[in-house]
């Protein structure tokens, strides 16, 4: 538990970061705004048609009685709309970071500058950086959808999927979360999402303590305004934390640690 409340000291003291670097959280705040419009107008667009969509997936009900037809069409409505609901919390963090990779990746370099951490990289250049970012955020995006449409197929379990789909749901997308929010210290060094993965994996309790509460606070509406950035500036943080002088070593070596 020590490990885990230490990770959620971390997101607490990128929010005290930016606390006494406003313009920081401003900037940090337009790209959440951004992909939170976009996914809503989605998510909107998509519950003011799915009653049509609904009606033409199920043609094989229409013969069927009333009371029946409609209870499916309630739920597979229910079941559609929810699913796209945790797909778009699931990948709503990676759309904001592919949106606004260039603010980040300047917060990031100068809370680094400002606590005399290491920004050095492995000289690859802005261009191919920034490509490599891209791609890995796009491996990340893939990744969540892949998830989510597992975690939608559970949900039709009977109790299963009203009680351990949501909390799988739940230490997924904090998984995902903290794999993007290291992700800008990693990419500029040349390490990849599997080394990423790795580092993790050996502090788990410190990962989900992080990602947990990032994941929680930004399914709430304005919250992510400001957990995003400080979910930037904690990652960064713990990026370091992680690529300390043993984890720098091994962090492209996928053998398990003794």
């Amino acid at each position: 538990m020590s490990s885990f409340f230490a990770g959620a000291r971390t997101l607490g003291t990128g929010f005290g970061v930016l606390v006494r670097h406003p313009k920081l959280l401003l900037l940090g705040a337009i790209p959440a705004l951004i992909s939170a419009v976009l996914l809503l107008v989605s998510l909107g667009t998509l519950i003011w048609f799915s009653p049509d969509l609904v009606t033409w997936m199920t043609p094989f009900a229409d013969g069927w009685a009333e009371g029946w037809r409609t209870a499916l069409r309630v739920l597979i409505g229910v079941v559609l709309v929810g699913s796209t609901a945790l797909v778009a919390s699931v990948s709503f963090i990676a759309l904001t970071l592919l949106i606004g990779g260039p603010f980040y990746e300047h917060i990031a370099e100068v809370v680094e500058q400002r606590l005399g951490l290491d920004t050095s990289d492995d000289g690859a250049g802005l261009i191919r950086s920034t490509g490599r970012g891209v791609v890995d955020s796009l491996k990340l995006v893939l990744v969540a959808l892949v998830g989510a449409v597992l975690l939608f197929g559970l949900g039709f379990v009977p109790v299963l999927g009203q009680t351990a789909v949501p909390v799988l749901g739940a230490l997924f997308g904090a998984w995902l979360v903290t794999l993007e929010m290291i992700g800008m210290v990693f990419t500029r060094r040349g390490l990849k999402v599997g080394a990423r993965h790795r580092a993790l994996w050996r502090r788990k309790g410190t990962a989900l303590g992080f990602g947990l509460p990032t994941y929680l606070l930004c399914l709430v509406p304005v919250a992510q305004l400001v957990v995003i950035p400080s979910a930037v500036v904690g990652g960064t943080l713990l990026a370091h934390r992680l690529l300390g002088p043993r984890e720098r070593a091994s962090a492209d070596d996928p053998s398990p640690t003794p």
